[in-house]
């Protein structure tokens, strides 16, 4: 374990959920534990190098599944990654299938989020300086169509687009809301995407979900509730083909990136840059500093 900042540069992380606790055949690996004004993130970040290409993996529950969906330092996890040079965050989670069409194995890959959690923090900013990021379009839709594209390649069948509901957790939903889900056109259900996806638009990296579905929540009279044995019996399954995914992915990242994720924050910090307290500029420098 190295204690310090690494030297190295990855520019794609991957943020491993339930399941996916270590990326296969990285070279050159080493860990970094690093501390942020958000305290630490849920576990130390491995850096290493896949096809020639340096990334980073966090799993997002630390290793062994020890935090909860309510309990991640989603804020430390994405600002250590962005004091990494990290500009694009693949997110992996287990998720429920809210439709007919979308079968448990299948891969999701969503464009649009509805916030069902509670009281998780959600952004950066705050204590003397303010910005509003535009988030009409949560995940980025460069880094999306590689994503979705790296699914099908793989051989999975992969569902491009669709609209994923957080919900706070960590209990499944009822019936009720779960038919309430359905009513809104959803495609899947989970926990983790959100405040994750907010944060990386307002750190300024790109961010995709590979949605890797386990179960059929439980509306589907035809199928058996959701249970913790059937999502692990499924997950066993999924990670398998996430581990395909990544490898398919990463060679086709470009260096450069033209969406505009990368100019998140440009027009979006309305405090004036001399009201804004230096302690709060020295705290968020890696995501403001080049405005402030």
């Amino acid at each position: 374990m190295d204690s310090r900042l690494s030297d190295r540069q990855p520019r794609l992380a991957f943020i491993g959920g339930s399941g996916l606790y270590d990326v296969d055949d990285l070279d050159d690996r080493e860990e970094v534990e690093i501390d942020t004004p958000f305290g630490k993130p849920s576990d130390r970040i491995v850096l290493g190098s896949l096809e020639g290409i340096e990334l980073a993996f966090l799993p997002r529950h630390g290793r062994g599944h020890r935090v909860s969906p309510t309990e991640l330092p989603a804020r430390a996890n994405v600002f250590a990654l962005k004091t990494l040079g990290v500009e694009r965050i693949v997110s992996v989670s287990a998720v429920g299938s809210l439709k007919e069409d979308v079968h448990p194995l299948d891969v999701v890959v969503p464009d649009q989020l509805i916030d069902r959690t509670r009281g998780r923090p959600s952004t950066f900013f705050g204590g003397g300086v303010v910005a509003h990021v535009a988030l009409a379009d949560p995940y980025c839709p460069v880094l999306t169509r590689q994503l979705s594209d790296a699914g099908r390649r793989t051989g999975l069948k992969t569902h491009e687009g669709g609209t994923c509901v957080v919900i706070e957790g960590p209990q499944f939903s009822t019936r009720a809301e779960s038919e309430l889900y359905r009513s809104w056109g959803a495609s899947i259900i989970g926990m983790t995407a959100l405040p994750e996806a907010r944060l990386a638009r307002e750190a300024e990296i790109c961010y995709a979900t590979m949605a890797l579905v386990t179960d059929y929540d439980c509306w589907h009279e035809a199928e058996e509730p959701v249970t913790v044995e059937m999502v692990v019996r499924n997950l066993l399954e999924n990670v398998a083909s996430a581990r395909g995914v990544i490898k398919r992915l990463v060679p086709t990242v470009p260096e450069s990136r033209d969406c505009p994720c990368a100019a998140a924050l440009e027009n979006a910090i309305i405090t004036s840059p001399d009201l804004v307290p230096p302690d709060v500029r020295s705290r968020l420098a890696p995501i403001v500093g080049k405005y402030l």
